[in-house]
């Protein structure tokens, strides 16, 4: 069981996005406090509406919306998070860490964390196999992000190739096995 653990999703403009949901859905289910951090472009493709239905908290968008409580946001939730995933990992965001950009509510909360983050990317088979892309993902594996790798399956632009977003179960299971949800531990 997932229950009292702290998981923030950070969703991006991909068109696998709307695959967050059922992961928010199930996690939540488990008893899981899952918050949300959504990106501009991420917004264009679901609503946060939908993923405040969802996960039963507000989702932040903007890091300059007007608040009700004076906090640094991203600092209280990278501080709050057991784990943070980011689903899907677009070149953009996978980048931006890699280089140290944080512009937004979502790179500057994973700068900020000291939690594991995972990153499931989901793109075009030529942006993921770019060898930038490639170099910023081998960068982030050696500071220590973990990485779901994208699965060979009908790609949004025709084409059946690498770069389709993992299996829930495998993501699901990933999320656990870092939580340590399912370790026993043995009375001596």
């Amino acid at each position: 069981m997932l229950k009292n653990k702290n998981i923030i999703i950070g969703i991006t403009g991909g068109i696998a996005c709307y695959k967050a949901c059922e992961i928010i859905s199930y996690l939540v289910k488990e008893g899981a406090n899952v918050d949300v951090i959504m990106t501009k472009n991420a917004t264009e493709f679901i609503t946060p509406l939908t993923i405040e239905t969802l996960s039963k908290n507000k989702v932040v968008t903007d890091m300059f919306e007007k608040k009700e409580h004076i906090e640094v946001e991203h600092i209280s939730l990278a501080r709050k998070a057991d784990l943070l995933l980011v689903l899907p990992a677009t070149a953009n965001i996978i980048g931006k860490v890699a280089n140290g950009i944080a512009d937004d509510m979502l790179s500057t909360t994973i700068m900020a964390t000291t939690s594991k983050v995972i990153f499931a990317p989901a793109m075009n088979n030529e942006m993921y196999n770019n060898i930038i892309v490639q170099d910023n993902i081998e960068k982030l594996k050696k500071y220590g992000y973990e990485f779901i790798d994208p699965i060979v399956g009908n790609l949004a632009c025709g084409y059946k190739a690498i770069g389709k977003l993992a299996k829930k179960e495998t993501i699901l299971e990933t999320i656990k096995e870092i939580l340590d949800v399912n370790k026993k531990v043995e009375n001596n």
